[in-house]
């Protein structure tokens, strides 16, 4: 079999974001002073200097990066030692391995920030609702947001199916579609993307695209925005606090809202596309905590 499609078969193993955060991770490595082969001694060092300067999760995630290197080139990897494993197990129990969780944008703060963002230029304010609007009625990744096109999308008098092709937890394109119902009011989900559709002109394509200062519609919005876009929002209603929210607080608030509507697991799970309960119990128990009454 030629070289070069065992190479292709390979690359398409791992997701195109996989492969660039990896070779990111690598480049930090080597711009530190590491190579591929590299020795545990080295390697330690690296992780040690690190735990300085970087989360845990970060440090782990350069770990797995340099480990996949060197499998990749068919070296023996320094990462499974037991020096490295102590060094990193050493770096868990010293700096923790808490992740930083972001704040959930739950309804109420939702329609607030949507009634400033309509404060905008026209293309801004119908681009902004419908991406807060859509990501948070349909739980998506930001990833998964952006990627959306006008070929995945099947209006109906119901609401609207939104057909995901690929996503984080669907590597190999089975896909999923996701249902939004049409909401009351200036709220409606399927209405704001509508109105978005119309007001730009996209009959082909991707649904977001990138806004310039003077109104002007570019090209693709990248997940970043998305990030961007929410901070901006929540920024016009809590200011500093905006700094706690991110892209995927529209994911995060879906999940709150519905726990608190009290939606069961299963229902949640069809928008979600979670495959794990534990996964999902992190947004859904801290809200079940809320409702335990008092005794005294």
């Amino acid at each position: 079999m030629p070289k070069s499609l065992i190479e292709e078969l390979e690359a398409a193993a791992q997701s195109e974001a996989t492969r660039k955060s990896y070779a990111q991770a690598l480049r930090h490595f080597k711009a530190w002073g590491g190579q591929v082969p590299s020795t545990a001694t080295v390697v330690a060092a690296y992780i040690a200097e690190l735990s300085q300067t970087h989360k845990t999760a970060t440090i782990a995630h350069r770990l797995i990066a340099i480990h996949h290197a060197h499998q990749k080139a068919g070296h023996a990897s320094p990462v499974m030692t037991s020096k490295v494993k102590a060094v990193m197990q050493g770096i868990r129990r010293t700096k923790g391995t808490a992740q930083r969780r972001v704040h959930a944008l739950v309804k109420d703060d939702l329609i607030a920030a949507l009634a400033l963002a309509d404060k905008q230029l026209p293309n801004k304010a119908a681009r902004d609702r419908a991406v807060l609007l859509v990501g948070f009625a349909g739980a998506f990744r930001r990833s998964e947001l952006v990627g959306i096109r006008v070929e995945h999308l099947h209006f109906m008098e119901a609401g609207v199916e939104v057909l995901l092709p690929r996503s984080k937890t669907d590597q190999e394109g089975v896909g999923r579609t996701i249902f939004i119902p049409h909401a009351r009011g200036a709220v409606c989900p399927v209405k704001a993307l509508q109105s978005w559709l119309e007001l730009a002109g996209i009959e082909t394509g991707l649904v977001f695209r990138s806004i310039s200062r003077h109104d002007h519609i570019g090209a693709r919005l990248t997940a970043q925005s998305v990030a961007l876009i929410v901070k901006a929002a929540i920024g016009r209603v809590r200011g500093h606090d905006a700094q706690n929210y991110s892209g995927h607080s529209l994911r995060s608030g879906f999940v709150t809202q519905a726990a608190m509507a009290g939606l069961p697991t299963f229902q949640i799970k069809e928008v979600t596309g979670h495959r794990s309960d534990v996964t999902l119990a992190k947004y859904v128990r801290p809200v079940q905590r809320r409702k335990v009454p008092s005794l005294l």
